[in-house]
């Protein structure tokens, strides 16, 4: 083996390799896996909310897709729907919040559905810290609609992460047709 071949060998070895040390070094690689995952997506999402000026939180493409306004309120919703299913800690939720309809909801100003994102991300935050790979295969009970649906809680905690990629993908494909540049492609815009 050349000299290059094994250069290019090691450096492509370093990154896995690092991960790999990362992982042996906790005990709940799964959950800390998706802490990050989460993390990262939940602060794409505040950056995105933070980002787009109050007289387009009713901007929506068509009139059947959702508005910037009812994301920011229904993915607050979304949060506490599936981390209080990670342990013992459960959300406090306004009475307000609670009972007021979605619709209405997504009309409430920029500066209240940014404030109540960031406490269900809040709170999220919080109940992740009680994640534990040894209790992901815990079942949990999910009320949705009126019917209660069994679950574990590994199957909340990949429901919670793929409904923030999906509601961030959503996010960044209406910022691109108001020629808003979204979160991950400022990174990248340098």
């Amino acid at each position: 083996m050349n000299k290059t071949s094994c250069v290019a060998l090691i450096a492509l070895a370093l990154p896995t390799g690092l991960f790999a040390q990362q992982a042996a070094n906790t005990a709940n690689p799964v959950t800390s896996a998706f802490t990050r995952r989460i993390t990262g997506e939940s602060r794409n999402i505040q950056q995105a909310f933070d980002s787009i000026p109050e007289s387009k939180f009713s901007y929506k493409p068509t009139p059947a897709q959702l508005s910037f306004g009812y994301i920011a309120q229904h993915v607050a919703d979304d949060n506490y729907v599936f981390c209080d299913n990670f342990g013992e800690m459960k959300s406090k939720v306004s009475d307000k919040e609670k009972t007021t309809p979605d619709s209405v909801k997504a009309a409430w100003p920029k500066d209240t559905l940014v404030a109540q994102l960031k406490a269900s991300f809040d709170f999220c935050e919080k109940a992740m810290a009680q994640l534990q790979d040894s209790k992901l295969g815990d079942p949990v009970s999910l009320t949705y609609e009126g019917k209660t649906y069994k679950q574990t809680r590994i199957a909340m905690v990949l429901g919670h992460a793929l409904d923030l990629a999906d509601h961030y993908s959503q996010l960044a494909n209406y910022m691109r047709l108001n020629n808003m540049l979204p979160p991950t492609a400022l990174h990248h815009a340098d």
